[in-house]
Formats: C-alpha cells, sequence, structure tokens
C-alpha cells in the first residue's frame, strides 16, 4: 500500500492508482473531463489539475500516479486558480447557445463552469467556428462546441472496435471527425453522445424534442436482445421520449447497443390499441368481449390437439405462465417457445444458457465462437470479448460465417465437419483449447436452428467435456462451466425455465405448422409470435396477441391488442439465466393491456378460469413452476447433464441467424430511426452482394 496525504488526511491506497483515483476515493470531487474510468487515460483537457507539495506547478491528477509521501492539495489558492485558468480557457471558443442546446440541463460544461469558473469572460476576439461533421443517421454533431476532451476517440477505438473517429490539426485548429468523412459505422456508436461531455454530439433522432427536468425516469430491462441490458426510460407522458443506460458491472456495464437505444420510436407507430375481429374476410375494430366471444365460439368444444400455442421473442415470463396454464387447461399439448426452431432440450438448463456468465467472459483464455455473430447477435457481449482479447492472452477460433468481430480471431471453418474436427483433436485449435486453463464456447442460434441442431447441440456438448470446459463441483454445480448458448430472443430463457415446449405427443412450432398447413391444427394462438412463416398456418384460425400490426396480426382472425415491454411490469430471463424485471414506465396505448390480464380474461370466457388475479398472484405462479425465477439479479450455476443427440450432421455451413442488425422484431421494424440505419449502413453492402 501507498501512503500519502490528501487534504491533511494521511491515507493508504493501490499502487498504480492514480491521484484522482485517490482523490474519488476518499469522497473528494476532482472536475475532469477528458478522464473516464473504462478509457485509457489522454490528459488533455487540464481540468483535474491539483496542488502537489515540492512540484512547482500544479499536476494533472488523472494522469499522476500516488507515491509514498505525496501531499496533495485539491483546493489550495494554486488548485483553484489553474481551475479557474483552464475553464476560462475553454470556454473561449464555446459558443453560448446553452438555451438551445440538447446537452442542457446535464452537462457537465455546465455544471463545471458553475462550480469552478470564474462567473466572467476577458475574452473579446472572434470565436473559432468548425464545420459539423456527419456521423450517420444516430450521432448529431455540433463541433464548435467540442473542446476536444477526445473521450468519442478513445471509445470508438478501445471498447467498440471501430477505427473511424480521430483529430486532426493542431492546438486551435484541432477538429475531431470520421476517417475520410464517413458514418460511424458501430453497433455501439450512440455512447458516445453519454460519453461527450458538451453538447458538441448529441441524439440526432432527440433533437430538440425534450428537455430532462421535463421527463419521467423509469429504470428497467431491454429486450431487444438477450443480454438483459439495464437501461432508464425516460418518459414524458405517455410516450417513450428516450432510452439510456444504467451501470450494472455484471451485464452490460455503462453501455447499450444502438438498437436498445434508438429503436424506441418504433413504440409510436403501427401500434395495436383496440381489439379486432375478422368478418366477411376483413379485419375490423371488436369490443373485448366480441373478441372473445370469437374465440371462445371457435375454441369450445375443439379437441386440445387440434389447438396450439407459440410464444414470441418478447414475450415476459408472466404472460408465458399463463399462456402454458391455458393451453393446460384446454388439453393442448402442443405448446412452443422456440419460434425459430432451435433444438434446445429444456429439461437441462446447462444446455440453454450463458454458463460463463457475461463478466465471467473476463476469466477466460480461449473462446470458440460456433453458429454466431455476436457482434450482431448481441453486442455488449461481443464488447466483452473485445475487452478480454484486449487484456492479452485470449484466442478465437470461428466456426461459421466470416464477419468483422473487432477483434482478431483464426478463421477454423463454416459447418459442423470444422466442428467434428476441432471436437476429435484433428483441428490444429484443438491444441489451443487443450492448453487453456479456462476454454470456452459460445454456441448460435444459426447453429442451433436448423434440421440438425440436436446434432450440433450433443456435438458441442461433447467438445465441452473433451477439453474441460466444464469442471463439476462437488454439490453437482460447475467451478467453471465454459459451455455457452447464445440466444437472441429476450424471451427465450424464461420460456425455458418455464417449460413452453411440447409435451408428451405435442407439436413444436415445424410441427405446428405443418399441422395447421394440412389442416390438424385448427386453432393457432400467437403470443407476439411475428418470425414464423405466416403462409403455413394455412385455413387455421388464428389469434394474435401483441402490441405492433406486424405479421402475425396480418394473418391473425381475432387481434388482442397487447402491452409493450416498457408498458409493464414484467420479468424476463437472460441468456446467462439472470431473472430481471422491468418497470412499467408508460401506460398502453388505447384499449391495449398487460398480455397476462389478456389470458386471465380470455381464460374466463373460454371456461378455463386461470387461478390468479393480480401480479403478485401470477408471480407466486411463476415461483411454483420454476423456484428459480423468484430469484431476481442472481445467476446461479446449473447442474451439468446430457443433452443434445447423436444424429448426423448436415455439411451445410452455419448461417447467422440475423441479416439485418436494426431490424429484428416488431418495435425495431416500426422504428423510423432503425429503417434510415439499415439504409445506411447495410444499403450499400446489400448492393455489393447483389452486383
Amino acid at each position: 500500500m501507498v501512503k500519502m496525504a490528501i487534504d491533511g488526511r494521511e491515507v493508504e491506497v493501490e499502487p498504480g492508482v492514480t491521484v484522482l483515483q485517490a482523490c474519488q476515493s476518499l469522497g473528494i470531487e476532482i472536475p475532469h473531463f477528458c478522464y473516464h474510468e473504462r478509457l485509457s487515460i489522454a490528459g488533455n483537457c487540464r481540468m483535474c489539475l491539483v496542488e502537489m507539495e515540492k512540484s512547482p506547478k500544479p499536476i494533472a491528477s488523472c494522469a499522476m500516479q500516488v507515491a509514498d509521501g505525496m501531499v496533495i492539495h485539491t483546493n489550495s489558492e494554486m488548485a483553484v486558480k489553474a481551475r479557474r485558468g483552464v475553464m476560462e480557457f475553454l470556454l473561449i471558443n464555446h459558443p453560448l447557445d446553452c438555451p438551445i442546446c440538447d446537452q442542457g440541463g446535464e452537462c457537465d460544461l455546465q455544471d463545471q463552469a458553475m462550480v469552478f469558473g470564474a462567473g466572467r469572460s476577458r475574452y473579446v476576439e472572434h470565436k473559432r467556428a468548425v464545420k459539423d461533421k456527419d456521423m450517420g443517421p444516430l450521432v448529431k454533431t455540433f463541433m464548435t462546441r467540442c473542446i476536444h476532451c477526445t473521450r468519442c476517440i478513445r471509445f470508438a477505438t478501445e471498447i467498440a472496435g471501430v477505427e473511424e473517429l480521430g483529430a486532426v490539426g493542431r492546438g486551435e485548429d484541432m477538429e475531431v471527425t470520421t476517417y475520410l468523412e464517413q458514418s460511424l459505422r458501430s453497433e455501439l456508436s450512440g455512447n458516445v453522445i453519454d460519453l461527450c461531455p458538451v453538447g458538441a454530439l448529441t441524439s440526432k433522432p432527440y433533437a430538440f424534442i425534450a428537455r430532462p427536468w421535463e421527463l419521467s425516469k423509469t429504470e428497467s430491462i431491454d429486450v431487444m436482445d438477450a443480454v438483459g441490458s439495464n437501461i432508464r426510460i425516460d418518459t414524458r407522458g405517455s410516450e417513450v421520449m428516450r432510452i439510456l443506460p444504467l451501470l450494472n458491472e455484471d451485464i452490460n456495464e455503462e453501455w447499450i447497443s444502438d438498437k436498445t437505444r434508438f429503436a424506441c420510436d418504433g413504440l409510436r407507430c403501427q401500434r395495436l390499441d383496440r381489439p379486432y375481429a375478422r368478418r366477411d374476410g376483413r379485419l375490423e375494430p371488436a369490443t373485448w368481449a366480441a373478441a372473445f366471444a370469437a374465440v371462445a365460439g371457435r375454441v369450445k368444444g375443439l379437441d386440445g390437439a387440434r389447438i396450439a400455442a407459440i410464444a414470441g421473442d418478447l414475450a415476459d415470463a408472466e404472460a408465458m405462465v399463463a399462456l402454458k396454464d391455458l393451453m393446460a387447461g384446454l388439453g393442448s399439448p402442443n405448446i412452443d417457445c422456440r419460434q425459430d426452431g432451435a433444438k434446445l432440450d429444456a429439461t437441462v438448463r446447462a444446455g440453454y444458457l450463458f454458463n460463463t456468465t457475461i463478466a465471467g467472459i473476463e476469466a477466460a483464455d480461449a473462446c470458440l465462437l460456433i453458429g454466431t455473430n455476436p457482434r450482431w447477435e448481441a453486442p455488449l457481449i461481443n464488447a466483452r470479448l473485445r475487452k478480454r482479447w484486449l487484456m492479452g492472452g485470449f484466442e478465437v477460433g470461428v466456426i461459421g460465417p466470416k464477419v468483422d468481430l473487432t477483434y482478431r480471431y483464426e478463421y477454423l471453418g463454416a459447418g459442423p465437419e470444422t466442428l467434428a474436427e476441432v471436437a476429435g483433436g484433428a483441428h490444429a485449435f484443438a491444441k489451443v483449447l487443450e492448453k487453456a486453463e479456462r476454454p470456452m464456447l459460445i454456441l448460435g442460434q444459426g447453429a442451433l436452428a436448423r434440421p440438425d441442431g440436436g446434432a450440433v447441440l450433443g456435438a458441442a456438448r461433447r467438445l465441452a467435456e473433451a477439453f474441460g470446459m466444464v469442471r463439476p463441483s462437488g454439490n453437482g454445480a460447475s467451478r467453471w462451466n465454459g459451455f455457452n448458448v447464445l440466444h437472441t430472443a429476450a424471451a427465450r430463457v424464461g420460456g425455458l425455465d418455464l417449460g413452453l415446449v411440447p409435451d408428451e405427443g405435442g407439436r413444436d412450432v415445424a410441427g405446428i405448422l405443418d399441422g395447421a398447413a394440412a389442416g390438424e391444427i385448427e386453432v393457432v394462438y400467437l403470443l407476439g409470435a411475428d418470425e414464423i412463416d405466416m403462409d403455413r398456418l394455412g385455413q387455421a384460425f388464428v389469434i394474435y396477441q401483441g402490441h405492433h400490426g406486424d405479421a402475425g396480426a396480418h394473418r391473425a382472425d381475432v387481434i388482442l391488442p397487447g402491452a409493450a415491454f416498457t408498458e409493464k411490469d414484467a420479468t424476463y430471463v437472460n441468456t446467462e439465466g439472470r431473472v430481471q424485471r422491468a418497470r412499467l414506465a408508460a401506460f398502453p396505448p388505447g384499449e391495449a393491456r398487460e398480455d397476462w390480464k389478456i389470458l386471465r380474461a380470455l381464460s374466463e370466457a373460454l371456461g378455463a378460469k386461470l387461478p390468479y388475479d393480480n401480479l403478485g398472484e401470477v408471480r407466486a405462479r411463476l415461483a411454483e413452476v420454476n423456484p428459480g425465477l423468484a430469484a431476481v439479479d442472481r445467476t446461479e450455476s446449473a447442474p451439468w447433464g446430457e443433452f443434445g443427440t447423436d444424429g448426423e450432421t448436415d455439411p451445410a455451413p452455419f448461417v447467422p441467424p440475423i441479416d439485418n442488425f436494426y431490424m429484428t422484431d416488431s418495435i425495431s421494424r416500426s422504428s423510423e430511426t432503425m429503417a434510415k440505419c439499415a439504409e445506411a449502413f447495410l444499403g450499400p453492402r446489400r448492393e455489393k452482394a447483389d452486383g
């Protein structure tokens, strides 16, 4: 430990920390702009100056490491005068447009100028003007406001792994810009808005929309992927205005993906706000009673084997347990939550979880990616992989699509044949896995959502066991479990935990579609399921419960309007098995209701009344079905077991499950901002591929 004195207090701190960090550990506020705890130290804003005894001038506390016997004064006359001088220089060229700046009210420069500034300016010359840069459809620039803190540059280079931001010129002529004046191509680009301490980088879709003091703030969970990023939903009235990240070191740290941040405008478009029933071939508005009567008229008296249900990718656990109980009450064994047809075994929890955990990636020393593109399927997990790769001693191998993952990897092959070679030790990468102390693999839906997905799952399990990726402890849990399934659907793990898979003799998604096409399934209940082939439903009577007029609503005979994830108190389980709670931030539009309430009311109309009347009772039912769903914000090691099959695999290469990162569900497909992103970032690539 290092002994030093700060403002007359003797303290002991860890060696290697900076003076600024030592001061923060004592609760002493040191103003700063360029310093950020997750970025490399730049030391170029000079706002963090403090006085150090025996030093002829102030020191930059963010760049100075502590040393034995160091004596620091953070509020001496020298330090105060130095900060005022730095603030005066920072404001020389800064425009006085706070009243119309989107950063107003949450601007670090405003706050620190108020506390540490001089309160007046002696500058009478012309201010510098800088041309704004085009960073794409998400980030709005006003570069005259830039104070050259370089946070955005360091984030793009270090965290996002997209080296497209840099600085040109020197001194007053310095400008932050994208290379070759192109858009910032990263799935994490919106985080530079949060990092910018001034109004130089702001949200383009949110420009001039609202002020922070007008907004109600609700802590919740994201459902755009299966990571379960912690978010803050800002609303004005019943409208979601923006979504920002919340700090959670175990999941998303303090970042979120661009789809999480910007797809919220899709919550305002193509919403289902009243029930509909099909009459004479056309969907027409109906009352709730009429919609329920239409369903009851078709379902009552029907054999349960001719009824089926599919849960979609955004469904919450409360709605899924209600759907499961309703189908059981109707005598139907045909239910499935694996909308994409992934061959996952719900009986062994370790066989469908990200067992290493997201934070646990940092402890691994080798990784094999199988049939996945984590940069699009889970940008925050890809950022963790890059973070671990930057630490060194982390080799990555890829079997599947050859894509840019923002870090170097060894491309091994395209499909199951390569997987068999690695598992059998015939491939050179097998030696990497053998030498690793904590190897891991990530199995994507591109490898599982195919006819031979069960065989691929079994092969991956055997590979994990062969290379010591799973090390059980005495109680059946694992000391280290490097077997990981990366889901793309927020509802998938919760659905598997609740057992939303066919009962004995029941049909899975493929069987339901085949049965509907053949006339063997007469009623299909779609709980927000939009990603199936609607043409294969044949003449079946389709009940669609959801919040957007997407594919399922167009095919439906009865539409029951549900609530989006921002409009209900709901439970989701992320890809690592962590139970989290989303909270109501805005009320559903029109006559739309929470999903479990719709199913409860419908069950009464069908004569199969569900035994719960409030959210507490529904959650008690969740815990009854699976006690683990009561353990909120915890991950528990799942017992290892046998899963997957031993069948033959198809030599066809693994195909990524996502071909358009920006439009993967009913909300993002309704988003104008996401449509602009798809056009700006994917349009040229697709045209080149078509050519």
